[in-house]
This record gives C-alpha cells, structure tokens and sequence, in this order.
C-alpha cells in the first residue's frame, strides 16, 4: 500500500492471474510447468512468470534460506514470536528464502550496549525480542526509580545492579529464552566479538557531546558502534560509526572546534559543572530514541547501511521534527576515514560545508539519507557482520 514498497504487476490476463493462485508454497517448479500445460498458458510462460516475481522480489522460498532458516523453522513458537518481523523482512528481501534466511542469522549475532537507562535498557529488549542472539549490557551502580521505563528495568529492579537488571530485561523479551550470559571478554581466543556496539550514556553531556575516549578500543579493534540517548529535551540517533570508512566522535568533536574555537573549554566545564541527580529524559522521548536506535541497529546487521551512518538524526520537544545533521570525516582525526574519503576522491569539508549541508540536511533529509541507505555498503577495517 506505501509507495516505499508498492509495486504493480501487468499487464495481467485473466488465465495469468488464476496461475498466480497456485503460487502458494505448495508446488516446485516442475509441478507449476504441468499446472501451465493444462490452463493452456503458452510454452515458456510459467518460467518467464516465475523468473519475473523473481527479479521483482515478489516470489518467496517456502524452504529456502539455508540450514540456519531450518533450525529456525523447527521451533514454531520461536518463529511464530518472529512472524511480524518476517513479514516486515520480506518486503526489503529480494531474492526467495532471503527474509527468513535473515532472520536466522539474527541468531548468530553478538552486540553490546554501553548503558542502561531509559534509552538504554529499551533499545537491548528491542533486539532481544527481534531475534539478536545474544545481548550484553554494560553499566554500573544500581537502578534508581528514574530508571524504570515500559519495556526496559521494571520497578521491582530499584536497588538492584542496573546492569544485571537490564540483563534480565534481555532474558524476558527473547523470542528463544537465552542461556546465562557468561563474563567471557571480547578478547578471548576465538571470540569473534561483537557485530555491534551501542553507546546510550546516561550522562547527557555524553550524549551531546560524545567522549573520544570511550570508543578508542572500538575504533581499534575495527567495531562498528552506534550513538543514542535523550540531552535534556533533544534525542540523538546517531552516528553509526563503521572504524577508518566513516566520521567518528573525534571528528565530530574537531568539527565542533573548527566552527568555535572555545567548544573543548565548554564540553570541559559542562563534565565538571555540578550534575543535577536527575537530569531531563521525558518518557516517550527516550523511548522513540530507543525505537528509532533499535531500527538502525537492525538495519546494519541485516546488511543494510541505514541513514545514521555518518550523521546525527535530533528530534526535540515539543514540535519534535526530526532533522539529519551530517557529521564529516576530518582530517585531524587520527580514525582514518578522511583518509578514505580522499581515496574516494572526495574533497574536504570545510566547516562552511558542514553548515550548508546541515541545513540542506534539515531542509531535505529522505532524498539526502536514501542516497547513502541505497549506497554499498564499503569494505574497510570495521568488522563486518557474522
């Protein structure tokens, strides 16, 4: 029905349409071919019929999707929790047997996030409950009431260790109850690591202004990390860092610096300023930042390259209009994605660009970000997706 994903077929006789009803998982090719003979459909038809969904994404694989879509496929109430998200799957799948084959491999996956407060502890629950198969959470002290939200730490965790908490919430919301986590470290022998890092800080200023320094070992190790969190009545999805292809937070924050050259003195004396107990982070707020997170992150490890990919997505109370800001590579950060931008031969942004841009981005943000989700996505340091 949406014209994102709407499509018309013809033109369509009437013996081709009656075919199409026969099209229901129930016969291989052969048997559709003797179907065709005996509607007295031309020689050659059913397989340029058959060919023709193909290409346009209509036709699916009732047992396609290789052996992990199998073992999927023989837990019926796992799969019957994942049909909505199936479905959803199907409509950006092209090829038979793809969606399922994708959700499968959803299971295999690894992704930690760094904080679990209302943003969170949401955004963890939502990839549990979409099929990711294992979720670590990392935060520290204990739940405070502040911290419970629909979805993520329930009331019954006050007092308890927030991070073990919004483990449970993990547990909860899997489709396939998960065993255990075990304290193994990412630096393991033969641990292949984490397909994904979210950074949702609780600390707004670590929001707005995120710290290089807390993702020095994922530009290192090459992880692709995702920024979210609520900065008093703003959200922030974004960026999706992908390590010396795309900007980081040290180039945002050079960025920063080059349009005002006093931007480290304020990120320095809001970190060391008198912090409020309980800072801003409306309810519904931070639970669309966690949704819209949730998507993105999904969006990557399906293999797509979502519209937060080098740039900021903000939405503020209470006209809450979302708008795009792109975040540059700079060639003063050591990260290496300038670097690549000049490989690809790209010119430099100057600070004029970014301002420009930001306010091309504002003005026209679905033409701007469908460009870049359409794009390739590169092949660089960053470790890919399992």
């Amino acid at each position: 029905m949406t014209p994102a994903h709407a499509m018309t077929l013809g033109p369509m006789d009437t013996a081709t349409g009656s075919f199409l009803d026969l099209l229901n998982g129930t016969r291989g090719l052969p048997l559709l071919r003797e179907e065709g003979q005996r509607m007295d459909l031309p020689e050659g038809h059913v397989d340029r019929l058959v060919e023709g969904l193909t290409q346009a994404g209509l036709l699916d694989d009732a047992t396609g999707g290789g052996p992990a879509a199998d073992a999927l496929r023989a837990k019926k109430d796992v799969l019957d929790r994942l049909r909505p998200d199936l479905a959803s799957l199907s409509l950006n799948t092209g090829e038979p047997g793809a969606a399922l084959g994708r959700l499968a491999a959803r299971r295999a996956l690894r992704v930690q996030v760094r904080g679990a407060g209302r943003v969170g502890a949401v955004i963890a629950a939502l990839l549990s409950g979409a099929g990711i198969g294992e979720i670590a959470v990392r935060d520290g002290g204990v739940t405070e009431p502040w911290d419970v939200a629909p979805g993520g730490l329930p009331a019954e965790a006050v007092g308890e260790r927030r991070d073990e908490a919004a483990r449970r919430a993990v547990r909860r919301a899997a489709p396939d109850r998960p065993a255990r986590q075990t304290s193994r470290a990412a630096s393991e022998e033969g641990d292949p690591g984490f397909s994904l890092v979210i950074l949702a800080p609780r600390d707004d200023v670590a929001v707005y202004a995120p710290d290089p320094a807390a993702a020095t070992d994922l530009i290192a190790s090459g992880t692709p990390h995702l920024y979210a969190g609520v900065v008093e009545g703003t959200g922030v999805v974004g960026p999706l860092v992908l390590p010396g292809e795309t900007s980081c937070a040290e180039c945002l924050h050079h960025a920063r610096t080059d349009r005002d050259p006093t931007w480290p003195r304020l990120v320095a004396q809001w970190r060391s300023g008198r912090q409020p107990q309980v800072r801003p982070c409306d309810l519904t707020l931070a639970t669309t930042v966690a949704g819209l997170a949730a998507a993105h992150a999904l969006a990557f490890l399906d293999g797509r390259s979502p519209s937060s990919t080098g740039a900021r997505w903000e939405v503020s109370l209470p006209a809450l209009h979302w708008h795009a800001r792109p975040v540059w590579a700079h060639s003063g950060c050591p990260c290496g994605a300038s670097e690549k931008d000049l490989e690809k031969g790209k010119e430099g942004h100057t600070s004029t660009d970014e301002d420009r841009h930001a306010t091309m981005a504002e003005d026209r943000p679905s033409r701007d970000m469908r460009r870049k989700a359409d794009s390739a996505r590169p092949a660089g340091t960053w470790r890919a997706h399992v």
